[in-house]
């Protein structure tokens, strides 16, 4: 039970709610370019988060920044509901060891 995966996953699902937020909060900004999450599997497990900025022309997409909303919510609803189960299973382990 590695509950630092569902650690990584919660924070992966904030950083990716934060910058669409982000995102949407500056579509009538002139000049802003749009920031984007990159996510990579981690060695210990879990994920790796990092930031880029989209590319020169990519322009507002008010779209794919509200479904990223969506989508990172369910992360991590999913991600607290597997951090949960493995803390209910801990428990019960040591209350089988006691």
């Amino acid at each position: 039970m590695n509950i630092n995966a569902s650690f990584s996953g919660m924070n992966a699902a904030q950083t990716r709610l934060d910058v669409a937020g982000h995102n949407i909060a500056n579509l009538s900004t002139q000049d802003f370019t749009r920031q984007e999450v990159q996510q990579s599997d981690s060695v210990n497990g879990g994920v790796n988060v990092s930031l880029t900025s989209s590319s020169a022309g990519s322009g507002n997409n008010l779209e794919a920044d509200m479904v990223e909303q969506l989508q990172s919510k369910s992360l991590y609803q999913a991600n607290l509901s597997v951090l949960k189960a493995n803390i209910a299973m801990m428990g019960t382990l040591i209350d089988i060891k006691a």
